[in-house]
């Protein structure tokens, strides 16, 4: 039983320790979505300057392309290429020819991704800046006379322990 007790024991610190940790945000992106007539991926006639306002890309997320393999590219380049849609020299060709890309979004930084064969002259152009993510909600604290920490501090916190204490005295004579 003491090996039981012991398995206990470290599965309730694991369950504590895994509510304290902070939650990880990281978002894949679908680039497109809800965007045009297709209404997802990496296409053409689609402005996806549009597309990305009022959207927040933060360190950690993943952009995800998903285009046709035949005819689109997914090329990443300086902010000078993006203006006149250079596809001569990218700074990175994430195509896999798979049609389906993952970018991760590792640095606080502008990004900037055309298609190349002409396709950004027709909207295959996306722009975004990445930016570091917001801190988390801090709690409002609670009035020191309030019904909840009353009962969380005088009643159930106790009873918790007490009943881990009886919890413990049972295992040890059995």
């Amino acid at each position: 039983m003491g090996r039981v007790a012991t398995l206990v024991g470290a599965a309730v610190a694991l369950s504590v320790v895994a509510v304290m940790l902070p939650e990880v945000a990281a978002v894949r992106i679908l680039v497109g979505k809800g965007a045009g007539e297709s209404g997802n991926g990496w296409t053409t006639n689609v402005n996806y300057t549009v597309w990305a306002q009022g959207k927040h890309f933060y360190t950690g997320d993943w952009l995800f392309f998903v285009y046709d393999r035949n005819q689109l590219s997914v090329l990443e380049v300086n902010e000078t290429d993006y203006g006149s849609c250079n596809s001569d020299h990218p700074l990175v060709n994430w195509t896999t020819g798979k049609g389906r890309d993952v970018v991760p979004l590792n640095v606080t930084r502008p990004y900037y991704f055309i298609s190349g064969n002409g396709y950004c002259y027709g909207g295959a152009k996306l722009a975004v800046n990445v930016e570091n993510p917001p801190p988390p909600p801090v709690a409002s604290p609670e009035k020191s006379g309030s019904p909840a920490s009353f009962y969380c501090g005088r009643i159930v916190l106790p009873v918790v322990f007490a009943v881990g204490a009886m919890w413990d005295a049972f295992l040890r004579f059995c």
